[in-house]
């Protein structure tokens, strides 16, 4: 049975895997670079000294002293240094969320199918480089997760949980949801806190205007051991309305905004510019890749520029 879905509304899951084929598009998965206080300046797969040891040389110059094996220096005379293996994979994980808030859009497709369709790439992408793979899908209630695991089966999981999600929007009802509902993305990062192992890189896809709740205490302790890449997604007319009289509905109430003064226009800009800034403060103090996504520009355009390198870091 061939599956239907309205384009740009809702993401089949022939989308999902074919994404396969356009992550050929893009050069071999690298790292963003990480500039922390412990880790230095890389830009290679490489993540630096590895867990293992593999053995024991005379020292070089240039070696690490703290490598420095003083027992085998003091035994022989001569100044030996441990040698540990360089790790080659990383655990990629991607917290991705299919709220009733990333229900819409202006152009192109919904912040829900850009949210879907970017998890997707960024999973074939990571698979490609024979990285460990997994994530969390977070919706108005509850979050689910994929563990990571180096195959295409635990991408396909994930790939299912996010399909599931992103159709169950179509048929939610907003009055039924508590207006004191949680921050969705908080709920995701205390999961992730539970599941991530240190050294991993996690991608967070959420609603740019989940920065005004976000519990950036979680996320820091998360970036303290791990990558953190934020992707906040917005829809054009959120960020600036044209001047006019708008008719807005959710599918059972509507209401009206009239932007015809500048003042109203100059505030609606103002709140948008307003979470950009939180955004790029979180990221400068995380010092995390921050990649702002936006419907109406197709979801490979815009991941080339992190998955090439190209992307700057924000340094506090």
């Amino acid at each position: 049975m061939q599956e239907t879905a309205a384009p740009g509304v809702l993401v089949s899951l022939t989308e999902l895997l074919e994404a396969r084929l356009q992550c050929r598009e893009l050069p071999v998965f690298s790292s963003p670079q990480r500039s922390g206080r412990q880790r230095g300046k890389q830009r290679a797969r490489l993540r630096g000294r590895g867990v293992d040891f593999d053995r024991v040389r005379i020292y070089q110059p240039g070696d690490d002293m703290r490598s420095i094996d003083w027992r085998v220096t003091a035994r022989t005379g001569a100044v030996h240094t441990k040698i540990f293996n360089e790790e080659r994979e990383r655990p990629v994980f991607i917290l991705c969320e299919q709220s009733s808030r990333l229900f819409f859009g202006s152009q192109l497709q919904f912040k829900s199918v850009l949210a879907a369709e970017c998890a997707a790439l960024i999973g074939w992408a990571a698979l490609a480089n024979n990285d460990r793979i997994g994530g969390l899908v977070v919706n108005d209630q509850q979050c689910r997760e994929s563990r990571p695991r180096r195959n295409r089966h635990a991408l396909i999981n994930l790939l299912r949980l996010i399909h599931q999600a992103n159709h169950q929007l179509a048929d939610i009802n907003p009055q039924s949801l508590p207006e004191q509902r949680p921050e969705p993305v908080n709920l995701a990062l205390r999961h992730a806190r539970e599941i991530m192992r240190p050294g991993s890189i996690l991608f967070v896809l959420c609603d740019h205007s989940a920065i005004s709740r976000l519990d950036q205490g979680q996320l820091g302790m998360l970036a303290a051991h791990n990558e953190i890449v934020l992707l906040p997604l917005s829809d054009p007319l959120e960020a600036e309305l044209p001047a006019g009289i708008w008719d807005f509905t959710d599918g059972n109430q509507q209401f009206q905004f009239d932007s015809r003064e500048a003042q109203v226009r100059y505030r609606y800009k103002a709140e948008h510019m307003a979470r950009q800034q939180q955004w790029q403060k979180l990221a400068a103090r995380l010092h995390s890749h921050l990649l702002p996504l936006i419907t109406g520009t197709p979801a490979l355009a815009q991941l080339s520029l992190l998955l090439t390198g190209h992307l700057p870091r924000h340094a506090s």
